[in-house]
């Protein structure tokens, strides 16, 4: 493990150690996830595949959603 001390700008931004961005193939432009769980931080590299499970049912379940015949009736309104 890796261990560095930035810090945070009055804009809320930090910078990312060359060493580590390196290490982790991070380049300008990519995009990261910040996940908090109580007072800890994590970010991770996105990649589109971290999400295609969640996307896969979130599309199920919107199609469930928008396909009720039911809910047609809001159509003419």
């Amino acid at each position: 493990m890796e261990t560095k001390i930035v810090k945070v700008t009055d804009k809320g931004q930090i910078s990312l150690p060359i060493g580590i961005r390196e290490s982790v193939g991070i380049k300008k432009g990519d995009e990261l996830i910040v996940v908090k769980s109580g007072r800890t931080i994590v970010m991770e590299k996105l990649k589109e595949s971290n999400f295609m499970d969640l996307l896969k049912h979130s599309e199920k379940v919107a199609k469930k959603l928008w396909s009720n015949k039911e809910d047609d009736i809001w159509d003419s309104v």
